[in-house]
């Protein structure tokens, strides 16, 4: 008597994930972050998820077990999609290709902003879910290597150590620009848009600096004394990639 030959689950889509399926997620995903942008982040509970999108509290959990797996979904959303675009990012001076790539964030981070803004609390003092938890981690290192990288395949990078000094600095700078940003009360947030064309203006005077050793020995320490404030790892996330030049 033959055995039957079960054949191996091959790789891609999990087991039990349908059309209808992924179709449900996003539908109580997109309601989520809708009542988080309406509530705040404390106040939404899933409860209340599963309520406006008129789902069991069970339905939810087998897409969303919790309020972190939201945000999660938000950061992988945002994170990938800004991956996407910066790989348009063409040849040049660092500068140029840092102002692009921090544009480039904001413009893709626009149209959440109402949800950002709410989870303003969350993003930087989030045990789990802040911008530098261990579970974002993915998401930091898809954003922080296009910065890497805009220098590091710049027409006039520095040396590579200090490249990634310098790409390290410029992504915290990036992630300052985005707070202002979140904050800015001022119409059509035009005190952000005087703000990045300030930093414009600014940028040819700091790549000259970058030439001086003192300028270039505060850079790296300041990149170091950042990561052991946030308590990162010492690698830098992997260059060459990303971005085509």
């Amino acid at each position: 008597m033959f055995s039957k030959t079960v054949k191996p689950r091959g790789r891609g889509r999990p087991p039990g994930r349908t059309e209808q399926g992924t179709a449900t997620r996003q539908r109580l995903y997109d309601v989520a972050i809708r009542l988080i942008a309406e509530r705040g982040y404390e106040a939404t509970t899933l409860r209340d998820i599963a309520e406006r999108a008129g789902v069991s509290v069970g339905l939810l959990y087998r897409y969303f077990p919790s309020k972190r797996a939201v945000v999660l979904a938000l950061y992988d959303e945002l994170s990938r999609e800004y991956a996407e675009q910066v790989v348009r990012m063409s040849a040049g001076r660092w500068r140029d290709r840092f102002a692009f790539a921090l544009e480039t964030s904001l413009r893709v981070l626009r149209p959440h902003r109402t949800t950002l803004t709410a989870l303003v609390p969350v993003l930087v003092g989030g045990p789990e879910e802040g911008l530098f938890a261990n579970a974002t981690a993915f998401s930091r290192v898809r954003v922080e290597r296009a910065f890497l990288e805009a220098v590091a395949g710049a027409t006039d990078a520095p040396p590579a150590s200090l490249a990634a000094s310098t790409g390290r600095l410029l992504y915290l700078i990036h992630l300052g620009v985005i707070l202002w940003w979140l904050l800015d009360k001022s119409p059509h947030q035009r005190a952000t848009t005087a703000l990045v064309a300030l930093l414009r203006q600014m940028l040819p005077s700091a790549a000259l600096a970058l030439r001086l050793p003192a300028v270039r020995r505060f850079v790296r320490t300041a990149a170091e004394l950042s990561r052991e404030a946030l308590a990162e790892e010492t690698q830098d996330p992997p260059v060459g990639s990303t971005i085509r030049n």
